[in-house]
């Protein structure tokens, strides 16, 4: 089904009978809350640039609607890019390094077994940094000035942008020198192109034009935040295939990556070659049109601005008219105005930055992290929301690529000497793994079949339980695999080695961490759940971890974070980075779980955590929902909303982490999942919106949004 289909589809089955879980018996007005929502800049502000973007292509603007002033953006706030979900770029590799270059050995229950923990050997560095992401261009305004100078932000007056989240369209308006410049950005909801329409007197007066340029890749020795590399023109080519009066088409090489680029424009517009990589458009009227897309094939969609406008617009208006919604404003309390923009905003941008065929980085498609790089532990965070919301076909969006990857995934669990699918941990498209201390994280390995679950119980069919049993089953193999039978006592055991989501143990010594033990134990029995919905007989050996796996560690009555250093609440140390012992009633059912112990555990976490070492933009819902299972939405929603490190969302909805992270939608994501299981609350649950106070002041309205288990 293509797009334009799909989009005219849900509009017209939402606006015929819209059917969901609502909390209210009215129906929510989906427009005025997410309009009232838009971002509105009227100062340069760094931190806010704004996205067009389709969840597979996204385009980042400064305050001229355009990318004029990327490095005042780079160099104190958020990077402004132009990127793509298939735009990756490799250097060569002539030494032909492979992830055996990167190994040291670790004792595994009596074997040696090798993990790609040596990132600091030449392998390691070049098996961590390719493939990377790839820029692909940078759009912005030339001026000039009277006295030669260059255009600064501080020649940028009367500042007037607004992001209408409903139709997808950036406009922008400012004065240069008292004269006036309008921009209209929008993306195509179909295609990786991007279109602008400028208007102003400076164009007729030919002080105004438009610079093209084409970078060579990133700064590939920064992992996060990297800059873009001007300096290399003799690594990359741009030929030029074909040229018209009103278009040009480009073949870009970088090495083996290659792709290509069309640029259009309207009515006399004139396009001029300064150098080998960048063009400049300049027009002899006040108003002109001009748009860019990137291809792999040469295949280029057809439209104009006014046509991709009114596309973007049906395809953002399918989106907010289908799924979940929620209204804050009949709540008293002043916090929830605050609430609601974080959350209409993370909804706007995980739509337009995470809904691509390869699952993303944790910047999204803004700019670069982790080399461009997928953190699968963090898969949840990024996509379980989109299923909660009632949009699970976002999630499939990415989701299959879990399957194109299996063969990687049993080859390294066999390599390893356990079963099944052994999930590597930052990886790019091809799923190979990246050296570091992260491989021998854990807590990416149960995701998929909670991942699959939550697609079942949104579309309970065998066409779901075919699709997806290959992955959950092979998922099962090898966390039944993993946990070592400990003939002593008796139980099955996690690690050594392992590294616990709480990063701060020693790999070779952690054992049975909290969270981890829970996580085995849940997805285990769901995929008990899918061998008998398939009519299979249940796995003996996956029944017997089940029964006889470790139990939750606690000391003094209260849960701590791994069973091998229990000192959670002796030891300050221990008490940063991320609470994931909490997680297990929360993120999880916690069927094992003691309630009133995770309750004092959570009272322990608010009044004795490091806030400051450390923590994460995430942490904050995932607290929110241990509180909330545990029947303390007065926690729930002081947690969300607490001045602390880590938790501020800027004009634009992102969460800044420190200065070379000032892009995290891991916080996003867990923002709309904590939010998700406030509302519909879980399985069984009793209290409608159970995470919100019940003392007058929180009358939150919402629809469309699902339980948790």
């Amino acid at each position: 089904m293509g797009k334009k289909i799909f989009y005219f589809t849900m509009y017209l089955l939402i606006s015929i009978a819209f059917t969901s879980c609502n909390s209210t018996s009215s129906r929510i007005d989906r427009k005025a809350v997410v309009t009232r929502n838009n971002p509105h800049i009227t100062t340069v502000d760094p931190l806010a640039p704004l996205t067009v973007g389709n969840g597979e292509f996204a385009f980042t603007a400064d305050v001229t609607g355009l990318q004029t002033f990327p490095d005042f953006y780079y160099q104190n706030g958020i990077p402004i890019e132009t990127q793509t979900e298939w735009a990756w770029h490799s250097f060569d590799n002539p030494n032909g390094y492979t992830l055996k270059d990167a190994y040291r050995y670790y004792d595994v229950h009596g074997r040696q077994v090798g993990y790609p923990t040596n990132e600091r050997t030449k392998a390691g560095q070049w098996l961590r940094l390719n493939p990377h992401k790839l820029p692909l261009i940078e759009i912005g305004f030339r001026y000039k000035k009277a006295d030669g100078s260059e255009l600064t932000v501080k020649d940028v007056k009367n500042i007037d942008q607004t992001l209408d989240m409903w139709t997808g369209l950036l406009s922008s308006s400012f004065t240069l020198d008292n004269a006036p410049v309008n921009v209209q950005t929008v993306s195509d909801p179909e295609a990786d192109k991007v279109s602008f329409k400028v208007q102003s007197p400076l164009l007729k007066e030919g002080k105004l034009t438009v610079s093209l340029r084409f970078p060579f890749t990133h700064n590939t020795r920064i992992k996060n935040k990297p800059d873009v590399d001007w300096n290399s023109p003799d690594k990359h080519t741009t030929t030029i295939l074909d040229q018209a009066k009103d278009h040009i088409i480009l073949q870009r090489d970088l090495d083996t990556t290659r792709f290509y680029t069309q640029f259009t424009w309207s009515g006399s517009a004139k396009l001029e070659q300064p150098n080998k990589h960048a063009f400049v458009l300049s027009n002899p009227s006040e108003s002109f049109e001009f748009s860019c897309e990137f291809s792999q094939d040469k295949n280029f969609a057809a439209g104009n601005i006014q046509s991709i406008t009114a596309a973007s617009a049906e395809a953002w208006e399918a989106y907010w008219l289908s799924g979940g919604m929620i209204d804050f404003s009949e709540c008293k309390d002043t916090r929830a105005k605050e609430l609601e923009r974080r959350v209409i905003l993370s909804l706007y941008l995980m739509r337009n930055q995470y809904c691509g065929k390869i699952p993303p980085s944790e910047t999204g498609l803004t700019h670069s992290s982790w080399y461009g790089k997928h953190n699968t532990e963090m898969y949840w965070w990024h996509a379980a929301h989109f299923a909660l919301w009632d949009r699970p076909e976002l999630m499939e969006n990415s989701l299959p690529w879990y399957i194109s990857i299996m063969d990687h995934a049993k080859a390294t669990a066999k390599e390893r000497g356990f079963e099944g699918a052994n999930w590597s941990k930052m990886v790019g498209p091809d799923g190979r793994e990246s050296p570091g201390g992260n491989p021998l994280i854990i807590w990416n390995q149960p995701m998929p079949i909670y991942m699959a679950e939550l697609i079942y119980r949104q579309h309970p069919t065998q066409k779901t339980l075919n699709k997806y049993k290959e992955m959950v089953f092979e998922t099962a193999k090898f966390l039944a695999s993993f946990a070592y039978w400990d003939k002593d006592t008796q139980r099955y055991v996690l690690g050594p080695p392992l590294w616990l989501s709480q990063e701060i143990y020693d790999q070779s010594k952690s054992q049975n961490p909290t969270f981890e033990l829970e996580y085995w134990y849940f997805s285990l029995k769901l995929a008990q759940e899918w061998k008998e919905r398939l009519g299979e007989p249940r796995v003996e050996k996956w029944d017997h971890v089940i029964e006889h796996m470790s139990q939750l560690p606690t000391k003094d009555g209260l849960y701590v974070a791994l069973e091998s250093t229990p000192d959670t609440f002796d030891n300050i140390e221990s008490r940063r980075d991320h609470p994931s012992l909490l997680a297990v009633l929360g993120v999880l059912p916690g069927e094992r779980v003691d309630k009133e112990i995770m309750k004092k555990t959570l009272d322990q976490v608010m009044k004795t955590w490091d806030w400051e070492a450390k923590i994460w933009g995430w942490d904050y819902p995932m607290i929110a929902m241990t509180a909330t299972r545990v029947g303390r939405p007065d926690i729930a929603v002081k947690v969300l909303l607490m001045d602390a490190p880590n938790n501020d969302y800027t004009a634009n909805g992102h969460c800044p982490q420190r200065q070379d992270l000032a892009v995290y939608m891991p916080a996003n994501g867990s923002l709309l999942s904590a939010v998700a299981l406030m509302c519909a609350g879980w399985d069984g649950a009793e209290t409608e919106s159970p995470g919100f106070p019940k003392d007058g002041n929180w009358n939150v309205k919402w629809e469309g949004i699902s339980p948790l288990p």
